[in-house]
């Protein structure tokens, strides 16, 4: 694979800017005072046929940091709608976000985009600008999630600037320039629909099959002899975006990711986590975790989001009716949600505890599991990390514990025990387990230990590790940034002299609230 050190040779016609222009507003960035890159993603560079020298040089920060266009890009603002927390919202749009254009990659075409250089028509009251320490955030957050292999937009580089930003407090500009196939949402089809404007729906409905679910129409094609409606396209686009978010959403719940903001606008209709906000990974576990303080109804919190998902492709397929005149087919596509999202959550349990095989029973182990780390609020990340190793399951020496547990165990090492007030039920409920694991004699303790190992992460992003790289940050030092985004990129294999990056938040500190504000 060759790379380019320079856009230029990379760039394609836009094709999300070959719709009607009734889609997006063509505009500048609004360039920052003094722009400085925090950090540049090395790897995320590779995937748009970026060298590694091109991050170091002054076209490459002028194109980040929304001081220049990218060569032969086509910038604008893309126009759609949504429900926020449950309610109509009416008209919302690109308000601080500029896509540069469209970049043919190694692995097919990607866009590029700009968060926070300036405002757009779709701004409302606010001022186009992002802030650092959210943008820190976005940036961080998504490199935890590609590390963890969930479906996620990603992000090139992070550029701060003298420039102040009001929020709460005055806060230093930031821009994140991030990546996707595409930033399409559901809030995009919305939009259309609400404006009773069916045949740009079915302009965007043919735009988003065409470049990335073509395999829809092959599927109409095919049913019933080639004798289909001409909507049965659409139809195989919802239940394509039915199942790619279902099992989107099973990936979130098993890693303790709450999103905070799932409004329809924020929901990618190619399955991706869009738009790092008040997001949030949970340490002591509550299913009712809410990582957003404006959510104070808890509509987004934790054990809501894979009902809140189901109701945001209702929305869809609301909007996908205006072209699909029989409702019957979409209720079809919809009544797979829960299936689908069902078997991707048994998959990544069964693999989370080490089980070859699922069993009649699983699910009450499972669900036993969640209601004692519920009573105990004990930590998500540790308490699937340590089950590897609990007391009594394995022979593995100590040193090799202590390793791979990144040294978040005590002096007497009982791991997976000690996360728990109620350390009897946590033995009665090991001894359950060491009994299910004997039900599958083929399985040795070595191969279930690595397989969990690879699926538990020992490394997430914590409130307050994120907090050490904003702090830091602020401050013009960026190596914490560096340090987390290299941890972040394999969350799963310990590293020496990180043990801090791997434990527990410590006694007395600060709970950190996010919210919407930045």
């Amino acid at each position: 694979m060759t790379l380019s050190s320079s856009f230029a040779a990379l760039v394609k016609p836009n094709s999300f800017a070959n719709l009607p222009s009734d889609f997006y507003t063509r505009l500048p960035t609004t360039p920052l005072t003094a722009p400085r890159l925090v950090h540049a993603s090395a790897e995320v560079a590779a995937l748009l046929g970026l060298a590694p020298e091109a991050l170091v040089t002054q076209e490459f920060l002028d194109v980040i940091s929304g001081t220049q266009p990218m060569p032969g890009g086509d910038t604008l603002a893309a126009v759609y709608s949504g429900h926020q927390f449950g309610v109509w919202a009416g008209q919302l749009g690109d308000g601080r976000a500029h896509l540069l254009g469209e970049i043919q990659g190694p692995n097919g075409s990607v866009e590029l985009q700009l968060k926070g250089a300036g405002m757009t028509p779709y701004s409302r009251m606010g001022d186009g600008r992002a802030v650092l320490r959210s943008s820190v955030r976005e940036y961080l957050a998504s490199h935890a999630m590609r590390g963890l292999g969930i479906p996620t937009t990603q992000a090139l580089s992070l550029v701060s600037a003298r420039n102040p930003v009001r929020r709460e407090t005055l806060e230093t500009a930031a821009v994140v320039a991030r990546t996707a196939p595409s930033f399409i949402r559901f809030g995009s089809f919305e939009h259309w629909a609400a404006r009773r404007r069916p045949d740009l729906l079915r302009t965007l409905a043919d735009y988003v099959i065409d470049r990335f679910y073509p395999e829809c129409r092959d599927a109409s094609a095919s049913a019933l002899g080639g004798a289909v409606k001409d909507y049965e396209p659409y139809v195989q686009l919802l239940r394509a975006v039915v199942r790619r978010t279902a099992t989107l959403m099973a990936g979130w719940q098993v890693v303790g990711f709450c999103h905070g903001v799932m409004n329809t606008d924020n929901m990618s209709i190619l399955g991706l986590t869009l738009d790092y906000g008040p997001y949030g990974f949970m340490d002591g576990f509550d299913a009712k975790h809410i990582c957003n303080h404006t959510d104070s109804g808890g509509r987004y919190a934790w054990h809501a989001q894979p009902a809140v998902a189901h109701w945001n492709l209702y929305q869809l397929a609301n909007s996908l009716h205006e072209i699909v005149p029989d409702a019957e087919p979409l209720k079809a596509a919809l009544d797979e949600y829960e299936g689908c999202f069902l078997g991707a959550m048994q998959t990544q349990m069964s693999q989370k505890l080490g089980l070859a095989t699922w069993q009649v029973g699983d699910e009450t182990l499972i669900d036993d599991l969640w209601s004692l780390m519920q009573a105990s609020h004990a930590d998500f990340t540790l308490t699937f990390r340590q089950l590897a190793y609990a007391p009594g399951l394995t022979l593995a020496p100590l040193e090799q514990i202590e390793r791979d547990l990144g040294a978040t165990v005590n002096t007497n090492l009982l791991p997976f025990v000690d996360l728990f007030a109620d350390r009897a039920g946590a033995q009665a409920w090991l001894r359950r387990y060491s009994a299910r694991l004997g039900s599958d004699p083929t399985q040795r303790w070595q191969e279930r230990v690595a397989g969990m190992l690879a699926v538990n992460p020992l490394y997430i992003l914590r409130n307050h590790i994120a907090q050490q790289a904003i702090e830091a940050a602020e401050k013009g030092d960026f190596s914490e940034v560096q340090r987390q985004y290299e941890l972040l990129r394999n969350p799963f294999a310990a590293q020496s002299g990180q043990e801090a990056y791997a434990a527990a938040p410590p006694a007395g500190a600060p709970h950190l609230e996010v919210s919407c504000s930045s």
